[in-house]
């Protein structure tokens, strides 16, 4: 039995996760925390998470818990998950994170605890997403060098912080990958004004904020004639819970580095 820990339970995917682990037959619930100082400090993480008394606390600090858990799930800012990972690798912890928004700098400090800590990095944990990455792959090489235009549109809600979405960006990367073009030398991330014709190898990205929308991700191949389209929509976030933990189940029988989900469905 895998026990697991989440930050953030306050928020709406922290108490889905909550739920999640709940449904989980091989998990159970070793703790939740919630920022230093809130007054849910205590608060039961079922009644949090609308399923009645579990008989486990919200804490404020994972050092208060962190003897009782095996692998933290850590979808918050990168400041925090930065200051989590650190707790993990001094206490020989295992670590599913799914933040996004991650500056250079910040993914190299994060890259450097992968000989210390097991950990799941991902953008995103729906195992629809990473199939349709392993897609994406396929369709860049096929199609990427034989005059089709790439363009990534992604919407989500009003709330998200961070755009293009890390999802849109594990996209746009994979592609670049597979076509050997460096994203940072070909994805075009706005378009304003008399911005000229498009160029023959750019990725594009559009992005879109409104209401409720959980996730969708579009990536169309257009050539003179035809358009391919390549579509995920998440319509809740059950989606991305059940597969972060399933990713914690697998990385806490795995060795110290940095995996990602196509690892945890057996893509890679």
């Amino acid at each position: 039995m895998t026990r697991i820990a989440i930050v953030g339970v306050a928020g709406r995917m922290g108490r889905t996760l909550v739920n999640a682990v709940q449904q989980d037959a091989e998990a159970t619930l070793a703790g939740g925390i919630v920022e230093p100082g809130s007054s849910l400090v205590g608060a039961d993480l079922g009644e949090l998470s609308g399923q009645g008394k579990l008989g486990v606390a919200a804490v404020d600090s994972l050092a208060q818990i962190v003897d009782d858990v095996d692998v933290l799930i850590d979808f918050t800012t990168p400041q925090v998950t930065l200051s989590n990972l650190a707790i993990c690798a001094e206490h020989g912890k295992r670590i599913v994170i799914g933040t996004t928004g991650l500056s250079d700098d910040e993914l190299a400090e994060l890259d450097g605890y992968r000989d210390r800590v097991p950990m799941v990095f991902a953008p995103n944990m729906s195992v629809g997403v990473n199939l349709t990455l392993k897609l994406l792959e396929t369709a860049a090489r096929a199609l990427g060098d034989e005059g089709y235009d790439i363009e990534v549109i992604e919407s989500h809600h009003r709330h998200k912080v961070d755009a293009p979405s890390g999802t849109a960006l594990k996209m746009g990367e994979v592609m670049a990958d597979a076509m050997a073009r460096p994203l940072k030398e070909y994805g075009v991330f706005e378009r304003v004004g008399q911005c000229g014709p498009r160029t023959d190898k750019e990725i594009g990205f559009a992005t879109v904020r409104a209401g409720d929308i959980v996730g969708e991700h579009t990536v169309m191949f257009a050539t003179e004639g035809e358009r391919i389209e390549i579509t995920h929509k998440a319509s809740s976030r059950m989606t991305f819970a059940k597969g972060a933990v399933r990713a914690a189940r697998w990385v806490s029988e795995r060795p110290a580095g940095r995996y990602d989900m196509q690892d945890v469905i057996g893509l890679n």
